[in-house]
């Protein structure tokens, strides 16, 4: 099958190119699934198409006032930042008497007859007010806590049932987007993985002859897996990874 969609259709394929079924992998099971898990972990931590920009609709509860934190998901691998949160901006109430509601309101009755100079000089300066009053709450995130620490007062800032928005990068999860199982570099990547775990076993019994006066040569298997790590690493880091981008977590 030459497009797998599945985990085991993607392990057969792996296999397959190894040599099997014409050739015996002596790789169990267990091994090849560790193998491939590596394979996805690195393609979601450093490839374009492994992950996903998401705003995330949480709202808030008792219990994360008292937490002091938003809980996230496994698969939030780096938050960005959030939506400033209802009450944050200087220029007033979030209603009808809202500064930036009024501007629009008064000014911009007629967009064919004001100039949108002045609009955009008045939000620009409403913005660095709110940037030099308010400033930006700090944000703490770590991918192994699945926390996200907004360093504010919980007890005034937020209430119950207020949503916050989070912009965050989220892993791809090739069991809900099947087509993740078909890249190409993710292919490869996997099956180097295992080549080299295949390596790896046989290792021991390197220059053992087999029946039939076939040798083994664990050594020159693992040396080839390596390079073409190496080469596809090389690959990822200079084609397919992301600009560099401040990324908490």
């Amino acid at each position: 099958m030459a497009a797998p969609i599945t985990r085991d259709q993607f392990t057969d394929y792996c296999l397959r190119k190894l040599g099997a079924p014409v050739v015996e992998i002596n790789v169990d099971d267990d091994q090849v699934s560790d193998r491939i898990d590596e394979a996805l972990q690195y393609y979601n931590e450093y490839h374009y198409d492994g992950v996903e920009r998401i705003y995330l609709k949480h709202q808030v509860t008792s219990n994360d006032i008292n937490n002091g934190y938003l809980p996230l998901t496994d698969l939030i691998i780096g938050v960005r930042n959030i939506f400033p949160i209802s009450g944050d901006n200087v220029t007033g109430s979030d209603g009808l008497f809202n500064l930036q509601y009024q501007l629009r309101l008064n000014d911009l009755y007629d967009l064919t007859n004001v100039s949108l100079v002045y609009y955009n000089t008045v939000r620009n300066y409403l913005a660095e007010l709110d940037l030099l009053l308010n400033g930006t709450k700090p944000l703490r995130f770590n991918k192994h806590q699945n926390r996200l620490y907004i360093d504010m007062d919980w007890t005034t800032d937020v209430q119950v049932g207020q949503f916050v928005i989070v912009d965050c990068y989220r892993a791809l999860d090739p069991q809900t987007w099947a087509d993740v199982w078909n890249d190409m570099w993710l292919k490869r990547y996997a099956t180097a993985l295992i080549k080299k775990q295949w390596a790896t076993n046989i290792k021991k019994f390197s220059g053992l002859q087999l029946p039939g006066g076939v040798t083994l040569d664990g050594d020159k298997l693992y040396e080839e897996a390596s390079d073409e790590l190496k080469e596809l690493e090389d690959q990822m880091q200079t084609n397919y990874s992301l600009p560099p981008d401040f990324m908490i977590g």
